[in-house]
């Protein structure tokens, strides 16, 4: 689970907003709220993408972390693990890569790639290693060996299942029929369709073709 939300946070490491300056970024474009400093909304970005999106949906760092002691307590946690959600004590946050030690190495989006920068509303999202003094608190909203499945598996799951159903027989005669008009092959009738081809279907059944 967290590999993947790693691999999509590294993705992104060089992005930097356009113009400089400006707070204005492709995150702050998804999220709805623009021009703002955007660390958590990166945050949000990130594990949205990887298929499991956080209970909390916020801008915020405090009141992502204030909605975790709040509801899910546990997992407020105080050593790192990849995949956890660092709180730092000057406003900031980042989605960590690999902890050991006194400090953890986490990708971070609105900070600067050096310390001569601002930390908190920076340019762009770099990878950062920083004390582990530096933050309030880890967030750890998933553990491994939650039942958690993204979007992808859920889909492919259920069309693995609906692959082996068969049609109603209340719609075998018009789905025989939907066959010799030539709209489908007739193969897997229960699976799933995106609605471009749903549309297309009935297009083609509209014109006769």
């Amino acid at each position: 689970m967290y590999a993947e939300l790693l691999k999509i946070a590294a993705g992104e490491l060089g992005t930097k907003e356009s113009p400089a300056g400006s707070n204005r970024t492709k995150y702050g474009q998804w999220y709805g709220w623009n021009g703002v400093p955007w660390c958590m909304i990166f945050v949000q970005w990130c594990f949205q993408q990887a298929g499991t999106p956080l209970p909390c949906r916020t801008a915020s760092c405090s009141a992502l972390l204030r909605w975790y002691q709040a509801n899910q307590r546990e997992r407020v946690v105080s050593q790192p693990r990849p995949g956890d959600i660092a709180i730092y004590r000057f406003g900031h946050t980042g989605i960590v890569e690999h902890a050991a030690g006194s400090s953890a190495t986490a990708i971070e989006g609105n900070t600067s790639p050096g310390e001569a920068g601002s930390q908190s509303n920076g340019g762009g999202v770099f990878r950062r290693t920083r004390t582990l003094s530096a933050a309030l608190a880890y967030i750890r909203p998933f553990d491994e060996g939650d039942d958690i499945m993204t979007g992808q598996e859920i889909y492919t799951a259920l069309n693995d299942y609906l692959k082996n159903q068969s049609v109603p027989l209340w719609a075998e005669k018009e789905f025989q029929e939907a066959v010799d008009m030539g709209l489908t092959d007739g193969s897997e009738p229960l699976t799933l369709i995106p609605r471009y081809q749903a549309a297309i279907l009935a297009k083609r059944a509209v014109k006769g073709k």
